[in-house]
């Protein structure tokens, strides 16, 4: 599918990959990077990938709740785990969502979470290439 409207474009300047640092154009993003499981000062791009996950996901999240007429607590949160694995030679990601949606019963919230992962972009970019689970907590 094409975009035919562009909304926001992130631009990001990054010098040795996962040993290096991240800086984006309007320099409010300006990290270090580490490996996964070094003791180096910076992030890795999973726990970035977690984070920008977790936070559109939480937004269509509350659009799925407009949609359907449903008040969408203030205090919902979306704890995110993205694994960095290998199977043989390849690299993969898998990831968890687990999901908050305080006073919201779980069949209200399991609908909710289907109409959130159809609106999110990340959900839609990772549908069937990587391993995903959603957890309602």
């Amino acid at each position: 599918m094409n975009i035919e409207k562009v909304l926001y474009t992130a631009k990001t300047h990054t010098i040795g990959g996962r040993e290096g640092s991240a800086k984006s154009s309007d320099e409010k993003l300006d990290i270090l990077l580490t490996p996964p499981g070094l003791n180096g000062k910076g992030t890795n791009p999973e726990q970035l990938f977690a984070a920008g996950w977790s936070a559109c996901y939480i937004g269509a999240l509350g659009l799925a709740a407009k949609k359907s007429g449903i008040v969408f607590p203030k205090d919902t949160y979306v704890d995110a785990e993205v694994d960095l694995g290998m199977t043989g030679e390849a690299y993969l990601l898998q990831a968890r969502l687990f999901v908050h949606l305080p006073g919201i019963g779980k069949d209200t919230a399991e609908q909710l979470i289907e109409l959130a992962h159809q609106t999110c972009p990340y959900s839609k970019a990772t549908r069937g290439n990587i391993n995903i689970s959603t957890i309602i907590i």
